[in-house]
């Protein structure tokens, strides 16, 4: 109450009324006054308002000279420094007028120079691409002249590499176009003039080789006949002293060689044949070259096959067959030494055609001749012919026959005997491991066969690791081979190891390895059986060895000769093929008794909701097998197949793992599913690393593993338990993890993927946010691999 009447007082006192202050306010607040001037008029008393109004313009101009008062200074600061900035822009107009006349003179000079710099470029362009013209036309110059100097020296290929030079660095680039045409023409006439030349000095060759072939046969066959006579000595004196030494006395010789002059080898010029081969391969004119040799060599074969009519066949036999020697030497020195001129095929083909021409004229021949002394002097030629064209190479087995036609019906009536006892042992043979009860049998079974090493002599009763049927067939061969010798050492051919050989040969591999793999392929055979079949079969390749010294022996050649890898039994590879069947058979019992384990993967609960931590059933039984299978393998097989037998189950296995995944009657599965084929196959890994391990295919294998057979089981698992499965589509990390696993087969099996359903609360826990995370990225991966396929 006091503070509002002092306020009114003092109002009063500074001359305002209420109304003063109404009339303040509104004219403060921009308001109309319309409506109290029109007020006051029609009351009839406007003076109080006029004089309102003077005495609150008296008002506001007292306010605002104190206001002007208050802020002159700083105002007509203002006003100053606003005329020192008019100044100053003033001042910057004129300077920056001034630059840009200077600028100005400045750059018209620079222009003129810049304009006169661009042309000496151009100049230089120019000249430079003359100078590189004129670098280009001298270089091809200075080429044609090498050309035409290798030509006038008959230097060929050094013309042609000038050339072919001018050809792909040069031509397309001559600049100077008349020039550039002439060396165009030039070319082919070049090369045309170059082709004849040489095929003018080829055929000079042809004629050259030709006339040299009957001196090359001629000297080759008069080498082969002195070695025949050296190792014949030798040989005598070997049989005798391993004769002395298998009755068991002690005797030692000592070869007394006289000195022999070193036979020279074979000595004929092919330069020019591989001087006209190789520059008509530089002309790209290869396979006319091989045709035409081909055709012209051919010719002459058929010229030189003709039987000279005017000689006797006696006085003219040594020359015929000098000059069929001399020409498949030269053949062979070719095939081997001419880099593709001559093929394998064509070479064969010339050589049978040839033999199966020669056949019937010597049989002929033999047929005309009435003198023993002929006759024998001509089949020793004959021998001499086919142990020379057998050094190089070549099949004379054709021509051989004609000597002794009758030893074909003696060996078929003896292989079909062996072929009877073969059956009859192998038939009968229980594929039992065999026991030898005292030393005698051991000697009798074991070391006369070298089936196994001679170090030490075994504690007896020994188990040997093969069935009685391997020294049994061991016996018939052996018989065999006898039977073969003491017919062809009373034949008409003196060297006759190679053709027992090959009876061998024909023995092993036509009855022995049919008759095995006849029992073999016994439906009624079980794992065991078949698995000792195959260890039978690998003592019978090691026994080819034995066979082949045995052979050498009573043919009275030195057993060593028979030891050069090339010297061996092709029935040794067969018997080793064979082996590599009984395998896959075995194998394929194994996977079929693996698979009717396997088949029990169908009783897992794939959907389980519940973790089981114990191993399925169809494991247990699964390892059980493959130890049983292992250890039985362990006693009778080599390594390298015990080890075959292994991976190839466990890969069997892994590929049943991965196929359980895929199989259709497999909807979904869970992550629980997978954790309990996981410790399955933890199992299986624990069991393979152990096996591998023990059997001693550790030390062999250092680089492998049978836990590595189980790679693709082992990546899926490990794929669908990953914390990040969409990582498969990373290049890198699929080929470190995942590079065993196929794409379409990664994508059924991840379609059927799905989590356990949470629990209410576990969306709290931590573990749920990982199975989250999980579930993500699953999805990823199928949504990228459906992209894929």
């Amino acid at each position: 109450m006091d503070s509002k009447s002092h306020k009114r007082r003092a109002t009063i006192d500074n001359g305002e009324t209420g109304e003063d202050l109404v009339l303040a306010t509104l004219i403060g607040n921009g308001d109309d006054l319309g409506p109290l001037v029109r007020h006051a008029f029609e009351m009839g008393r406007p003076e109080p308002l006029v004089q309102q109004l003077k005495h609150l313009m008296k008002k506001k101009e007292v306010e605002i000279e104190e206001l002007c008062k208050t802020h002159y200074e700083e105002f007509i600061r203002a006003v100053d420094e606003l005329r020192g900035v008019l100044v100053d822009a003033e001042e910057l107009k004129s300077d920056l007028a001034s630059d840009n006349f200077r600028l100005q003179e400045v750059g018209s000079a620079l222009l003129l120079k810049l304009e006169e710099l661009l042309e000496s470029y151009s100049i230089k362009k120019s000249v430079t691409e003359a100078i590189k013209m004129s670098r280009i036309c001298i270089q091809v110059l200075e080429l044609c002249v090498k050309c035409n100097k290798h030509l006038s020296q008959a230097q060929f290929y050094l013309a042609l590499k000038a050339v072919d030079l001018i050809e792909k660095n040069y031509l397309q680039n001559i600049p100077v176009n008349k020039v550039k045409i002439v060396i165009e023409k030039a070319i082919p006439m070049i090369k045309t003039h170059i082709e004849k030349k040489v095929t003018a000095h080829f055929n000079e060759w042809l004629v050259h080789i030709r006339s040299s072939a009957k001196d090359i046969g001629q000297t080759a066959i008069g080498q082969a006949s002195s070695a025949r006579q050296r190792d014949e000595e030798m040989l005598e004196r070997q049989r005798k002293a391993e004769e002395m030494n298998m009755a068991g006395m002690d005797f030692v010789y000592q070869l007394e060689v006289d000195d022999v002059a070193e036979e020279s080898v074979l000595k004929f010029d092919l330069t020019p044949l591989h001087r006209s081969y190789h520059i008509h391969t530089c002309l790209g004119l290869q396979e006319q070259f091989r045709d035409y040799y081909y055709k012209n060599r051919s010719m002459q074969l058929t010229s030189d096959l003709q039987i000279p009519s005017s000689q006797a066949f006696i006085e003219s036999h040594q020359t015929y067959l000098a000059q069929i020697a001399g020409y498949f030497i030269v053949e062979d020195r070719v095939l081997r030494t001419s880099g593709g001129l001559l093929l394998d095929e064509q070479v064969e083909t010339m050589w049978e055609q040839t033999a199966a021409k020669v056949a019937p004229v010597l049989d002929k021949q033999f047929a005309l001749m009435d003198s023993a002394t002929h006759l024998l002097l001509v089949k020793d030629y004959i021998t001499l012919l086919g142990a020379t064209l057998r050094q190089h190479g070549y099949e004379v087995s054709l021509i051989l026959e004609v000597l002794d036609k009758s030893r074909e019906k003696y060996h078929d009536l003896l292989v079909e005997e062996c072929r009877q006892q073969i059956e009859s042992i192998i038939s009968n043979d229980t594929c039992d491991q065999m026991m030898m009860k005292k030393d005698s049998e051991y000697d009798s079974n074991v070391l006369a066969f070298h089936l196994l090493p001679s170090d030490t002599m075994p504690a007896f009763p020994y188990i040997a690791p093969f069935s009685s049927m391997v020294p049994d067939s061991c016996r018939i061969v052996r018989s065999f081979i006898k039977g073969s010798v003491d017919y062809l050492s009373y034949g008409l051919n003196p060297n006759f190891y190679d053709i027992v050989r090959k009876y061998l040969d024909n023995l092993l591999i036509d009855v022995l390895n049919e008759v095995v793999l006849n029992k073999v392929h016994n439906t009624g055979l079980g794992e065991s059986q078949v698995m000792q079949l195959a260890a039978n079969i690998s003592y019978l390749e090691r026994a080819c060895d034995f066979f082949l010294q045995y052979a050498a022996q009573l043919c009275g050649i030195p057993v060593r000769s028979v030891d050069r890898p090339r010297a061996g039994l092709t029935a040794k590879a067969i018997l080793k093929t064979s082996r590599d069947e009984a395998y896959l058979a075995l194998l394929t019992l194994v996977n079929s008794k693996l698979e009717e384990f396997m088949a029990l993967t169908e009783n897992i609960n794939w959907t389980s909701e519940e973790l089981v931590q114990n191993n399925n059933e169809y494991m247990n039984e699964v390892v059980f097998y493959l130890e049983t299978l292992l250890s039985k393998g362990q006693q009778i097989l080599p390594l390298d197949a015990l080890y075959k037998v292994g991976s190839g189950a466990l890969e069997y296995i892994s590929s049943s793992i991965v196929a359980a995944f895929l199989s259709d009657s497999v909807k979904r599965f869970n992550a629980n599913a997978v954790i309990v084929i996981n410790n399955d196959l933890k199992m299986l890994e624990n069991f393979a690393d152990e096996r591998f391990q023990t059997t001693g295919l550790s030390e062999v294998y250092r680089d492998g593993s049978f836990r590595g057979c189980l790679v693709e089981a082992r990546q899926l698992i490990n794929l669908l338990s990953s914390s990040q499965p969409e990582n498969f589509m990373n290049p890198v990390i699929r080929q470190k993890n995942y590079n065993a696993l196929d794409y379409k087969k990664v994508g059924i099996i991840c379609d059927k993927f799905k989590d356990t359903a949470d629990s209410i609360f576990g969306s709290l826990s931590n573990r749920n946010t990982k199975t989250n995370s999980r579930k993500k990225s699953m999805d990823m991966l199928k949504k990228r691999l459906k992209d894929f396929n």
